[in-house]
């Protein structure tokens, strides 16, 4: 059997053809050639051509296989087209009857775009050469107005900066947040298929919080019993005034009781200390103290549960007083890319 029926690497072919030129180049002749490495004449003939026109690199074999995007279902111009629809839109804004892109949906924008009925293994490997992975998406409200963030982003929040500026103000970020007794988060070891026991108290408990950050890392918080009512959220801010050395410009979300009739009026008096400016619409991403939240549920969920309300409560301001300590960690909520706007 020839040499040139049998599957060699491309190294091993490159080695091949170098020894058969240097061969030729010696003396001997083609068919003594082809004879000592049991290929054919004309094949001898092939690779003396190469190496006289281009030398030893022109020896080297070309890539074997199909050629990058060669028999491919999808042109290059809908694969592109395809990127950008699964990057920049829901299916459900494509009118699609899915939530989340996944094989199965993109499946069903090819048939309805292009009328390929593709195999979902072929798309998985088309989104898998895309550098698409499947993620746990982030959840965002449904009514938020894109306009609105935008123009909070781009005009009100850059124009409640400078007057903060001018008026030597302190520009705090507020939000409340609840915790049961019954949240716990993290996992637990085990053998395998032996899944771990959590004991938690049956009676439920649940304590409340509100608190502020500042971009400087500063942290104030309040913990109470109950919803937030006007009378609760006066008495923080005077809590908050106590404390400050500068008027306060308060950033809170759109809650109901924050446009209460009495919070405003309260504020109106004491407008040369506090001023109060709101946060567009479904859009707690925007807020620093959302982050201080999450921070805290880890920090109080991730340790023993809690067993009655005193100690839920005493877990709760342990981690806030710990944060009031801790500056740059509330600093580093400012880094994240959806707030990044307010460092």
């Amino acid at each position: 059997m020839k040499n040139e029926n049998l599957i060699l690497t491309g190294k091993e072919l490159y080695g091949l053809r170098k020894r058969a030129v240097q061969m030729k180049k010696r003396g001997h002749t083609v068919k003594a050639v082809a004879s000592a490495f049991g290929v054919g004449k004309s094949t001898v003939d092939k690779w003396w051509a190469l190496y006289r026109k281009g030398g030893l690199k022109a020896l080297k074999p070309s890539k074997r296989g199909r050629k990058t995007g060669q028999k491919r279902n999808l042109s290059p111009e809908r694969e592109a087209e395809l990127r950008t629809l699964i990057a920049d839109k829901t299916p459900d804004q494509l009118k699609m009857p899915f939530a989340l892109w996944t094989r199965r949906a993109v499946v069903e924008l090819v048939r309805k775009r292009y009328r390929i009925k593709m195999p979902i293994r072929t798309v998985g490997e088309y989104l898998k050469r895309w550098g698409y992975t499947p993620q746990k998406p982030l959840k965002k409200a449904y009514e938020q107005n894109p306009k609105a963030v935008r123009r909070w982003l781009d005009e009100q929040y850059p124009v409640i900066r400078a007057q903060a500026k001018t008026e030597g103000a302190e520009i705090h970020w507020a939000d409340e947040t609840g915790l049961r007794s019954d949240s716990q988060h993290g996992r637990s070891y085990a053998p395998q298929g032996q899944t771990p026991v959590l004991r938690l108290n049956a009676k439920r408990v649940s304590a409340n919080m509100i608190s502020t950050v500042t971009n400087q890392g500063k942290v104030r918080f309040m913990v109470f019993d109950g919803g937030m009512n006007a009378q609760l959220l006066i008495k923080f801010f005077k809590r908050l005034l106590k404390d400050a050395k500068r008027k306060v410009f308060v950033i809170l979300d759109n809650l109901r009781v924050h446009h209460a009739k009495i919070v405003k009026a309260w504020v109106s008096k004491h407008a040369e200390q506090i001023e109060l400016f709101f946060l567009p619409s479904y859009s707690p991403e925007l807020n620093p103290d959302e982050y201080l939240n999450c921070d805290l549920k880890a920090g109080v969920h991730s340790r023993e549960p809690a067993r009655n309300q005193i100690h839920l409560k005493k877990k709760i301001i342990s981690h806030m007083r710990m944060l009031q300590k801790s500056s740059a960690r509330v600093r580093k909520y400012f880094e994240h890319n959806k707030i990044k706007y307010a460092a």
